[in-house]
């Protein structure tokens, strides 16, 4: 949507060097922007590339000013402003209120008048749609779900039963919520399936990337609070809680009846063992997971970068040796 860099200054608080009447009507990265691109430079590592930018204009922090050769929005956290205006300049699709002809919407539930309901969308028993939901083709809401205000469903998106949802969620192509947990007991004829009677309840404001699953809960629900961020790929397990404002990046996953505090960040392929607690503002690295409780916020790293085959053979050897070295050192110290 073509908007003024003046009225974009003024909506989200910025200083503004440059023609407050410029408009732009689109996004870009520095390199890739043109005259009608707003782009932004948040982190010195492309630095080099703002001299030769081409935008209408640049969302960066006041130091950077000097070294912008067009019009400059400043602000002291220009990723965050930056987002917000991307969301003006860029909206996220509107659709006509109503429900398609091929949609199955059960007699007893509820869809509000406007929602919009795209082909192939199935609804269930019981289940309600609130207001400006729009719910993406092949997507199957199933019995005993409700969906908050403003939500968006892209497309083949599973709600299995059971799921609460607030307002304003994003769910992206592939998601499932409220499946069945991983819960089976031993006998001695063999596993024996629990019931899995709880369900997912999730909070305002939460986005879940494309392929990420949420397991119900085996008795209680499991619990995704306000603002949480999942990226693709994810595993959340039966009966987890999740605090609000955490993010986890592609490949994360939490086993079962763990809880993890607010503000939290997995980065790819972190996670979590079962029946822990993680505690507020916890940065767990690529390819750690937590084995125990962790009661201290702060940054925690464990993993093995790749290395050349025949270098990590070596440690490997070494490693196996390690008992029988530490036997001789313990004769050693023992003499």
């Amino acid at each position: 949507m073509p908007i003024s860099l003046g009225e974009l200054a003024t909506r989200f608080g910025c200083e503004l060097i440059g023609d407050p009447d410029s408009v732009v009507s689109g996004v870009a990265s520095l390199p890739h922007a043109n005259p009608e691109s707003l782009t932004f430079l948040a982190s010195k590592a492309y630095k080099e590339q703002l001299s030769s930018t081409k935008a209408a204009a640049v969302v960066l922090r006041p130091d950077d000013a000097p070294d912008c050769p067009v019009a400059a929005l400043l602000h002291d956290d220009p990723y965050a402003c930056y987002a917000r205006m991307a969301a003006v300049v860029c909206p996220a699709p509107t659709y006509a209120p109503g429900v398609h002809a091929s949609a199955v919407v059960d007699d007893s539930a509820t869809v509000a008048p406007s929602a919009h309901l795209a082909p192939r969308v199935v609804v269930g028993e019981r289940s309600s749609i609130g207001e400006n939901v729009y719910v993406g083709p092949g997507t199957v809401i199933g019995p005993d779900c409700e969906i908050g205000d403003d939500c968006r469903f892209i497309a083949n998106v599973t709600l299995a039963r059971a799921v609460s949802i607030g307002k304003r969620g994003v769910f992206h192509p592939g998601v499932v919520l409220g499946a069945d947990g991983f819960g089976n007991a031993m006998s001695p004829e063999g596993w024996i399936k629990v019931p899995q009677v709880g369900g997912v309840r999730i909070g305002d404001d939460v986005e879940i990337g494309a392929n990420t699953t949420v397991d119900c809960g085996a008795i209680g629900d499991t619990v995704i609070e306000d603002g949480v961020r999942i990226d693709n790929l994810c595993m959340i397990a039966h009966n987890v809680h999740i605090g609000a404002h955490t993010a986890m990046a592609a490949m994360s996953g939490i086993a079962g009846s763990t809880t993890v505090g607010k503000r939290c960040m997995f980065a790819g392929m972190g996670g979590a063992v079962g029946h822990i607690t993680i505690c507020d503002d916890v940065i767990m690295g690529a390819q750690s997971f937590a084995s125990k409780d962790i009661t201290e916020p702060g940054t925690y790293l464990a993993s093995f970068p790749a290395e050349p085959a025949g270098d990590w053979a070596k440690k490997v050897a070494r490693f196996r040796r390690i008992e029988a070295l530490q036997a001789r050192v313990k004769k050693l110290e023992q003499k």
